[in-house]
């Protein structure tokens, strides 16, 4: 597959005897893709049943004739204002009752069954007149699920659709009684319809009434996902694509990955920085205009996971955002690292957003490859110089990774409704675990909770996981390098009650969580190699081997074989060492990183990016800030 280079361009915004121009540069910028469509219903059908057509025909058409393969987007996050009068009662309403107007985007309940009927129908009439078209070389399903908060809704459309959910999961409100343990504070139902929604209680909801919320909210973006999927594969032979975000577990992004053929996500490194990625003061200076030097990777590696393979990324962030607190710009060099890095990690195209800054609306401070003046703006040197270099180097494959992580989204719910610690999540649980691997110079898969073969792997972790599939559990059971456990994984039933047969259930290895106690930043359970739980430890009991203790004496890893379980939350340097070990003990090979270094192996090169603000030394290249080396392997 060649790697390719994007943008995405909004021809409704510009006059249209400017649309020639944009196209003849971004041909001659190396530019090969142009996304469109995805903002513009308004303008397709600017009332009900009444269409225009037209100037999406002429924009296809010039952007083709110009050598640009195009991704059209369904329009379907940004539904006219004609709608609302159409289905007042589509809008989503927040925890606190409070209906979500109209005025941005985003403003309709995935749990509406008259809006998503709307959105095929709208999804549909493009696909069969554009399905066939020979510019259109894949498709965009809606737009950024979950962006503004808005998997879940409060509404009445939500509370009878889950009411019906849950009819069709329980069968009974006896049987949903005894799963929720409803006998507490006089909690039971006798019929389906006196469930409510799980916002606006006296005190904390029931913790299983609340994961099951989560779990039929997800569902309806699976749901409104595939509607649009069902209505438009039949008209064309390009790939479905959705444009996942950064650090968003709201929903299950497996599932809907399920239904398409790539998974893309938009990246924003420094927005990310300071709006989604904790870290102290001193990390966020000191990578405020590269952004996390392991945040992009890990989503590349999640979402190549989701996409069986074939991973995009749709948005590209080339300068500074409009929407994070601080929006500071990127180190020059950056707009090109973040791409190759992408390419390094499989990534098949990534496209900058935006082709030119909109000088209006709320997104006109957000930079793009243009000005608002049409000149250029720093990071179109950047992508032109990718371009080019990407014409010069041959294609480099995806190596096989010694490491793999699982990723579950309903464990990210779980410990979202029982956190049992205020700064508990299992986002930022697993991206502690591979920071260490990145650190460490390791590749990592990212895997599914329910896979059932490890064979490709040396080393397992499976942080954070509410229940360990039965699956997962035959595969670990069969795995003979070393899966380490934990922490908080499969202590819980489905229903988010402890198990009388206390857990975690591993095969072969004696270990029970006994106790579990969340720690405050001021805290800290000191182990005997000098290192340090922060956060969360549980107390370990059975007759497993020791593999690491505490200063006290107490398990801090324990089990048997091929399986340890790790009783704690490491922190950093913690993590690092633990890493270390039992990478010593496969014979997977390390490296000591200097500070700021990232690499990434694929099957011919090795890929190394700098991450810091100065200049770093590897082997004999010195790197510069933002640099990229590559040498073959």
């Amino acid at each position: 597959m060649n790697r390719t280079l994007g943008v995405c361009y909004y021809p409704e915004h510009w006059p249209e005897d400017r649309w020639e121009t944009d196209a003849a540069q971004m041909v001659a910028n190396g530019l090969t893709w142009v996304r469109i469509g995805e903002f513009a219903w308004s303008l397709m059908e600017p009332t009900p049943d009444a269409f225009d057509w037209g100037w999406l025909d002429r924009a296809i058409d010039v952007l083709g004739k110009a050598g640009l393969k195009i991704v059209l987007g369904t329009p379907t996050a940004t539904p006219p204002r004609w709608m609302i009068d159409k289905h007042p009662d589509m809008l989503a309403v927040d925890a606190n009752n409070q209906t979500r107007k109209f005025g941005s985007r985003r403003h309709y309940d995935f749990s509406h069954l008259g809006y998503r009927e709307e959105a095929k129908r709208i999804a549909r009439l493009m696909a069969e007149r554009y399905g066939k078209n020979p510019y259109i070389a894949a498709w965009q399903i809606d737009n950024e699920y979950d962006c503004h908060d808005t998997t879940l809704s409060y509404s009445d459309a939500a509370r009878t659709g889950f009411q019906d959910w849950l009819a069709q999961r329980y069968q009974s409100t006896d049987a949903l009684n005894r799963a929720w343990g409803n006998v507490f504070w006089s909690m039971q139902y006798d019929t389906f319809d006196q469930i409510a929604l799980p916002n606006l209680t006296v005190t904390e909801p029931n913790h299983p009434h609340v994961l099951a919320f989560r779990r039929y909210s997800s569902d309806q973006v699976v749901a409104f996902n595939k509607a649009q999927v069902d209505v438009i594969r039949p008209h064309t032979d390009a790939p479905l694509i959705h444009n996942y975000m950064g650090r968003i577990t709201t929903f299950d992004h497996w599932k809907v990955g399920a239904d398409l053929d790539i998974a893309s996500w938009d990246s924003y490194p420094i927005g990310f920085l300071s709006d989604r990625i904790e870290g102290t003061a001193k990390e966020k200076q000191t990578y405020l205009r590269q952004g996390h030097p392991d945040n992009q990777a890990f989503h590349h590696d999640l979402y190549r996971a989701i996409g069986r393979g074939r991973m995009w990324v749709m948005e590209q962030q080339p300068g500074p955002v409009n929407w994070a607190p601080y929006n500071p710009a990127p180190l020059p060099g950056m707009a090109r690292l973040w791409a190759w890095e992408a390419f390094a990690h499989g990534a098949e195209t990534v496209c900058y957003f935006r082709w030119r800054q909109a000088p209006f609306a709320q997104e006109q401070m957000h930079a793009a490859l243009l000005r608002p003046d049409a000149e250029p703006a720093p990071a179109l040197a950047e992508a032109a110089k990718v371009a080019h270099e990407l014409a010069q180097m041959p294609e480099v494959g995806t190596a096989q990774s010694p490491v793999a992580l699982v990723f579950d989204y309903e464990s990210a719910w779980a410990w979202d409704v029982q956190p049992q610690g205020a700064d508990f999540d299992m986002f930022r649980l697993a991206f502690a675990a591979y920071r260490g691997l990145r650190r460490a110079g390791l590749n990592v898969d990212i895997i599914h909770p329910e896979t059932a073969d490890l064979s490709a792997y040396k080393l397992v972790l499976a942080p954070g996981l509410m229940t360990i599939s039965d699956p997962f559990r035959a595969a670990l059971a069969a795995f003979d390098g070393i899966a380490l456990i934990g922490p908080r994984t499969d202590t819980k039933t489905t229903e988010l009650a402890i198990p009388t047969s206390l857990g975690p259930d591993l095969p072969n290895a004696d270990v029970s969580v006994i106790m579990s106690e969340s720690l405050p930043p001021s805290d800290a359970i000191k182990l005997q190699n000098g290192g340090k739980f922060r956060h969360w430890f549980e107390h370990l009991s059975g007759t497993g081997d020791v593999y690491l203790s505490t200063k006290s004496g107490q398990p801090a890893i324990m089990g048997s074989g091929s399986l340890r379980y790790l009783a704690g939350w490491p922190d950093d340097d913690t993590f690092d060492q633990i890493i270390g070990n039992l990478c010593d003990t496969l014979d997977i090979p390390t490296f000591d990183l200097p500070k700021g270094l990232r690499i990434r192996d694929t099957e011919t090169h090795r890929f190394v990016f700098n991450y810091a603000a100065k200049a770093r030394k590897w082997g004999d290249v010195i790197i510069p800030a933002a640099g990229v080396h590559w040498e073959e392997i």
